[in-house]
């Protein structure tokens, strides 16, 4: 669901209901009414300024449920932590160099 989407990707971010809402200048009780299942349709604008404070973009709420993404052997949780190091600036090549650290970190242990 949308909205559940939109709820989890929010906190990951740690922002309050409010605090979306005022930055993606949306009205809180209309949020609130999409991450609590209650609307279930909401615009294409009305993603595209959750998204812009989200740093998602809109396909990413529309292309959420699991059985519209292509088969990727990655869960949720995989895929929105990738994204989120990718958002923030993380590059593949430090991703790596992460990897390698704790691989040789593992292996003195």
């Amino acid at each position: 669901m949308i909205g559940e989407r939109i709820q989890m990707l929010r906190k990951r971010k740690g922002l309050s209901l409010t605090e979306l809402s005022q930055r993606a200048g949306v009205a809180k009780s209309y949020l609130s009414s999409i991450e609590r299942g209650l609307q279930q349709n909401p615009s294409i604008q009305f993603l595209e300024k959750i998204g812009e404070v989200l740093n998602v973009p809109v396909e990413e709420f529309v292309n959420s449920d699991q059985s519209e993404r292509p088969a990727t052997g990655l869960d949720r949780d995989w895929e929105d932590l990738v994204r989120e190091a990718m958002a923030s600036g993380v590059s593949k090549e430090q991703f790596k160099e992460f990897l390698e650290f704790n691989k040789w970190k593992s292996a003195r242990d």
